[in-house]
């Protein structure tokens, strides 16, 4: 697949930057490759690959799910400028 100059000064006015002529060569060989390379990824046979989570199917490790910590929220909001019915009371911000 291959991208052309227009489409390269096209992208640039989308992407509100500026591209000059050297660089318009250069980005046009450059994402001929990548674009290249896209293609020939799409061209290899994946039907009978696995989808994975991960390259090395490694698998995570996990802690207990234990509570740690005690319930501090009467104290907290004991120091809360105002709360009600166990929530804070914040004041009113859009109308």
């Amino acid at each position: 697949m291959t991208i052309s100059r227009k489409d390269i000064e096209k992208v640039a006015v989308l992407a509100r930057i500026r591209v000059d002529e050297e660089q318009v060569s250069a980005l046009e060989k450059d994402l001929g490759n990548i674009l290249d390379l896209v293609d020939q990824l799409s061209a290899a046979d994946t039907d009978s690959v696995e989808p994975m989570a991960h390259p090395l199917n490694a698998v995570q490790r996990l802690r207990a799910d234990e509570v740690t910590e005690t319930d501090q929220r009467a104290s907290f909001q004991a120091i809360a400028p105002a709360t009600e019915n166990g929530l804070y009371l914040v004041p009113r911000v859009i109308e």
